[in-house]
């Protein structure tokens, strides 16, 4: 990707769109697709929306029983035990679902964590790195077989506005060295989803597989704002006074149906055929932030519920995206191997 493929293409859709606008009139059967964190919040408005649409959904879970619950009702939609911190159980899962043989046509990385304490995986991993993005990493790479066998799949990373918080400090990207700021480690990891995207994109395309990744807006209330205190989600502007979200798409505050428009029109449009590797909000290609050094300044912009738009250069920085994916590799231990089975 060019920087300047960044740019807005006029998509007719906007903030209020729902994931059911998209899809109107669309017939998935045949179509199989994985979401992770497809049991809550804008994940599950994503998979009550492609299975309400013929497709079959597949649904990762730690929690197989909260999952079932939460999907319960919904046709077409299957769940399988994995934990993104756990690599055996990401492992287990790809295999199970390889042996079935069947081709992957989306794939929608949307399970994630915000805010959250100091937490380390088993391997000394930070939580926000290693849930975010390094299980995801691991997951796609584990899957490829099937994404290349689906010949025209795509791959979708939400991210958020947050990756103003933080570009990739490689030099120590699991706060070894450096002093643990919550709000810093989850804009690092929504960086390196867009990251992701974008170096996937460029290894996947010759092989019909593409990858985007999405801000869904700031939607209340989806358990993902769980370590966020009630003064400091209503100091953003989420919430009002009695604790119920405010709901306003203009300034990107959204339902979670509206939120899950963008992974699904990034999962489906033919608008975007053609091209890949591009962050996109409000279900268009987002532009590209001008003055980014002012934004870093204005503490504004670091709200949660920021009016800001936009995605920032360092997130889209071709070096950057092959830094991490050599990276990503080597913390892993996971050889993404493009153009063949590992």
């Amino acid at each position: 990707m060019t920087v300047n493929q960044q740019q807005p293409i006029g998509s007719g859709f906007g903030a209020s769109t729902t994931a059911e606008e998209i899809l109107h009139g669309t017939n998935l059967s045949g179509v199989t697709a994985i979401i992770t964190g497809g049991y809550s919040g804008i994940g599950l408005e994503t998979v009550r929306a492609l299975a309400s649409a013929g497709a079959e959904v597949l649904v990762p879970a730690r929690d197989t029983a909260r999952a079932g619950a939460a999907l319960a009702g919904i046709d077409n939609v299957r769940i399988g035990r994995m934990d993104l911190m756990d690599p055996y159980s990401i492992d287990d899962f790809a295999a199970l679902f390889l042996a079935t043989g069947q081709p992957l046509h989306i794939l929608i990385n949307s399970a994630g964590i915000m805010a959250a304490p100091l937490v380390r995986d088993k391997r000394g991993y930070e939580s926000h790195f290693s849930t975010n993005h390094l299980g995801h990493f691991q997951l796609t790479a584990r899957l490829w077989p099937a994404l290349r066998q689906a010949e025209g799949a795509r791959v979708v990373s939400v991210s958020s506005w947050g990756h103003r918080q933080s570009p990739v400090i490689f030099e120590d990207p699991n706060f070894v060295h450096r002093s643990y700021d919550r709000m810093s480690a989850y804009g690092q990891s929504k960086t390196a989803n867009i990251l992701f995207a974008l170096a996937l994109d460029k290894r996947g395309r010759d092989e019909g597989v593409r990858a985007f990744s999405v801000h869904p807006g700031s939607i209340a209330g989806t358990g993902l704002e769980e370590h966020l205190s009630f003064q400091e989600l209503q100091a953003a502007g989420v919430i009002d006074g009695a604790g119920n979200p405010i709901l306003d798409p203009s300034r990107n505050l959204k339902t979670a149906q509206q939120g899950a428009a963008t992974s699904v029109w990034c999962a489906l449009s033919p608008q975007l055929e053609g091209r890949g590797g591009v962050y996109c909000e409000n279900c268009d290609i987002a532009p590209l932030v001008e003055n980014a050094e002012a934004v870093t300044r204005n503490e504004a912009a670091r709200r949660i519920g920021s009016l800001a738009l936009g995605v920032m250069p360092h997130a889209v920085d071709p070096e950057a995206a092959d830094r991490l994916w050599s990276l990503s590799e080597q913390l892993t231990n996971v050889e993404f191997t493009i153009g063949g089975e590992e």
